[in-house]
């Protein structure tokens, strides 16, 4: 009886863990459901002091998203994109805090959701700021800050190498090879360093990340002696403003940073815009055809 027993209940406990095996991957996006409940009413943020998840939380105030179940799920940009690689592999319905330019949205189908009600703001720029005084101190290093400038698609190329496992400084030599003729704009006029230091910071994103390197690898083929480090976005700014650090190319303006800007504007100087056409905003992807717009996710 009890070898019976044990053969009857073996194949029961299979069955269970297949079961909950199943029931552990969300199911695909389905188009016929409301999204709200596919994914438990949450969108998938990055680190808490991003500029994008302030303007989320407004967002959810203003649609409004939070009367509706709605939450933003705080997380970092690591674990966001590898939970939208994951979704994206299973075709499964997310909406994830989205940034342009950034290499997922040439490695994923994504879309921007429509902004009716201009929560994020129109296009943006990315600007290069120096704190007060670093052109008087380091006129040739200010020059060069002064006139880089590139696009969303060359800022993607080196995102793209550092997300495949190179290094970013090597990724950055890399791209730095492939376009001399854009890095002879950057450098006409400027002299050599003769080992000047320049600090320069930056926000952890893949983006700053891949222009912060790139820049820094510039300046030091000219002889100066740079120096990055990451911060979160306030002491970037704060660092720049009081002169800790000589630079960042890491402000988006006039939203995503736009807070810090006013904060810190009188103790900086603007050496220019260094990219256009920065968006951000909340991101889907292309399969979840229905969902297009910031007002779908409460009505479909």
């Amino acid at each position: 009886m009890k070898r019976k027993k044990l053969l009857m209940i073996v194949p029961l406990l299979l069955v269970s863990i297949i079961l909950t095996a199943c029931q552990s991957v969300t199911a695909p996006y389905n188009p016929k459901e409301k999204l709200g409940p596919q994914i438990n009413y949450t969108i998938t943020g990055i680190d808490a002091g991003a500029g994008i998840m302030a303007s989320t939380q407004k967002a959810l105030t203003v649609y409004p998203l939070a009367q509706n179940k709605w939450q933003l799920q705080t997380s970092s940009t690591a674990a966001m994109t590898s939970t939208l690689e994951k979704a994206v592999k299973y075709k499964q319905p997310i909406v994830v805090t989205g940034w342009q330019p950034h290499w997922m949205f040439k490695k994923y189908p994504l879309k921007f959701l429509k902004d009716p009600k201009n929560v994020y703001g129109k296009a943006e720029q990315i600007h290069t700021i120096t704190h007060k005084g670093f052109k008087q101190k380091n006129p040739g290093a200010y020059k060069l800050l002064s006139q880089f400038h590139w696009t969303a698609s060359n800022m993607s190329d080196v995102m793209l190498q550092t997300n495949a496992g190179v290094d970013p400084a090597k990724a950055a030599k890399d791209w730095i090879k492939k376009n001399p003729k854009l890095v002879a704009e950057w450098t006409k006029g400027v002299p050599k360093g003769n080992g000047k230091p320049v600090k320069m910071t930056y926000v952890a994103w893949d983006s700053e990340i891949a222009s912060t390197n790139v820049v820094a690898q510039v300046l030091d083929s000219l002889g100066y002696k740079t120096t990055i480090q990451a911060m979160e976005a306030q002491p970037m700014w704060l660092s720049v403003a009081k002169g800790s650090a000589d630079a960042t190319v890491s402000a988006w303006l006039p939203n995503t940073s736009g807070i810090y800007y006013k904060q810190y504007k009188n103790q900086i100087d603007d050496a220019g815009i260094n990219l256009q056409g920065a968006k951000v905003g909340l991101a889907v992807p292309k399969y979840m055809k229905n969902i297009n717009s910031i007002d779908d996710l409460i009505n479909k």
